[in-house]
């Protein structure tokens, strides 16, 4: 400290300010992270259209409800199949470009959807839509989590999610709207322009923010101890389960919702408002508590199953059970994409990125076709009980994983925890 006269004082200057700034790296990209947001916004919309539009479609195109419904599961399917090979073969790409790539292809597939005039066509080009998600996703999931440090994934995730979630209770009231005014084109044309223009704002917008240190694999491979790769593919494996467990009774929802004194609408607004509310969570609580949150959401998966068979005895028994099941339902997909992301690293960080794509969309297409089979054999009656199953196993798996995570993944993350709060 200076000393110096003044007055016939002495009076001591004050020290230089000598706590470290923020490092620009600790905040959050939200530019980034919004247009990413956004970008899945425009694609989860992609996916669901079908389902606001099909009877409109399936007679147009000629074919019968059940066949054209082969446009939302075949989706699926392609998703599962082709995101690994069209990763590795985009491996040596910088992600911006692939991301702004996919959206592009996936831009111009789904305006090909939009004049389709017969079944085949619009089947080829949601293939190659699918295919072209599949690949953004996965780039995605990897991206978000290298330009925010370790310690910031949960929230990075639940941010670029919040799009999807937006997608999933916006897409199929907006869809239908548009469709009852202008055809069912209409809303597949608009998403095709949209997913153009977000290739332009992907280009323009993310290459602004480079990769936090440490998301170089050949840096990483030189290192003298690696990841493990079996935490990231046991908890990828109970994200599935758990949307195994979701989509069994979700696929028949309104049947499910139809004894119930509250509107069926009323109780799915609900359910998509508190699905939101749980990405928040996620985003909020993951990455101080990143085991436990998983555990949490894994429960509040199950209690809310276990509650299905309650349904239309008491209005707001029937509430409580829609607001749980919401708020688990839009928390799983943050909640694992970030635990999958934490534990991967750098080192693992393509890999699990495309994990997550291709187990969310086994989850969806085993757990309805669970669904429709134990509907076939006995009745929705026997839905809960055949959810609660995976469910259950998720849960226990949560569990383990939390108690069997090799050391160093807990102590890098405790140490990426310390830094961020010092």
């Amino acid at each position: 400290m200076d000393a110096q006269q003044q007055d016939g004082r002495r009076y001591t200057q004050p020290a230089a300010d000598t706590r470290p700034a923020v490092d620009a790296v600790e905040r959050l990209p939200w530019a980034a992270l919004v247009t990413m947001a956004l970008t899945v916004l425009v694609v989860v919309s992609g996916e669901m259209m079908p389902t606001a539009v099909l009877p409109a479609m399936a007679t147009d195109l000629d074919v019968s409800l059940a066949r054209a419904g082969l446009l939302v599961s075949a989706w699926a399917a392609t998703v599962v199949v082709a995101s690994f090979p069209l990763t590795r073969l985009t491996a040596r790409l910088d992600r911006p470009t692939v991301i702004a790539g996919a959206l592009t292809v996936f831009g111009v597939a789904t305006l090909v959807t939009a004049t389709a005039d017969t079944y085949g066509s619009a089947m080829a080009s949601r293939l190659v839509a699918a295919g072209a998600t599949g690949l953004l996703w996965s780039t995605i999931n990897a991206h978000a989590a290298s330009i925010v440090p370790e310690q910031r994934i949960a929230r990075a995730t639940a941010i670029v999610l919040f799009g999807g979630m937006l997608g999933t209770v916006a897409a199929i009231p907006a869809g239908n709207a548009v469709a009852e005014l202008a055809g069912w084109r209409a809303p597949f044309a608009g998403i095709g322009v949209l997913g153009l223009i977000a290739a332009v704002a992907v280009v323009v917008v993310l290459q602004r923010y480079p990769v936090v240190v440490g998301d170089d694999d050949d840096k990483v491979a030189a290192t003298s101890s690696r990841r493990a790769l079996w935490p990231v593919l046991a908890t990828a494996g109970v994200g599935g389960l758990l949307l195994v467990a979701h989509f069994a009774p979700f696929t028949f929802v309104a049947e499910l919702l139809e004894p119930s004194a509250v509107p069926t609408p009323v109780l799915l607004l609900l359910f998509g408002l508190v699905g939101a509310g749980g990405v928040g969570f996620v985003g909020v609580t993951s990455d101080r508590y990143p085991t436990g949150v998983l555990v949490v959401v894994a429960l509040a998966m199950a209690i809310s199953l276990s509650g299905l068979p309650a349904l239309g005895h008491h209005g707001a028994v029937d509430v409580l059970v829609i607001a749980v099941w919401g708020l688990a339902v839009g928390a799983v997909g943050p909640a694992v994409q970030a635990r999958v992301m934490a534990l991967a690293g750098s080192e693992h960080r393509a890999t699990a990125g495309t994990l997550m794509p291709v187990a969310m969309n086994l989850g969806l297409a085993l757990g309805a076709a669970a669904g429709s089979g134990a509907v076939a054999l006995w009745s929705t009656a026997a839905l809960p009980l055949l959810a609660l199953a995976p469910a259950l196993l998720a849960v226990i798996g949560s569990v383990l994983l939390g108690r069997g995570v090799p050391s160093r993944h807990k102590a890098g993350h405790r140490a990426d925890l310390a830094r961020s709060t010092a």
